[in-house]
C-alpha cells in the first residue's frame, strides 16, 4: 500500500506516528510511493537528463529544467558513463 497522490509532507513520520498512536515504520510504509512507480519515475528522469545533455545543455541548465541539484545531474551522467564503459564493445566485421 502506498500513497495515492505522493506530495511533499509537512510532518515527519515520527510526528504523525505520535499523533495517531502508531509506529513511525507503519506511517512510512503507508505514506511511501510504491516502488514500481518510483523506479519508473526515476528512469524517466534519467532519460530526460541524458537527452538534455545530448542537446548540449550545461549541468546547471539541466538541473533547472528537471528540478534537480547540479550534483544529482552529475551523478546521473557519471553512472551513465560508467555503465556505457562497462558494456562490452561489439566487434564489427
Amino acid at each position: 500500500m502506498g500513497a495515492e497522490n505522493p506530495v511533499r509532507r509537512t510532518r515527519t513520520a515520527r510526528e504523525v506516528a505520535e499523533r495517531i498512536g502508531a509506529s513511525s515504520r507503519t506511517v512510512r510504509r503507508i505514506m511511501a510511493e510504491p516502488r514500481e512507480e518510483y523506479l519508473a519515475r526515476a528512469a524517466e528522469r534519467r532519460e530526460r537528463v541524458l537527452e538534455l545533455r545530448a542537446q548540449g545543455l550545461k549541468l546547471r541548465e539541466i538541473a533547472e529544467e528537471v528540478g534537480m541539484t547540479v550534483g544529482g545531474v552529475g551523478t546521473i551522467l557519471h553512472h551513465a558513463r560508467k555503465a556505457e564503459q562497462s558494456q562490452p564493445k561489439e566487434a564489427t566485421a
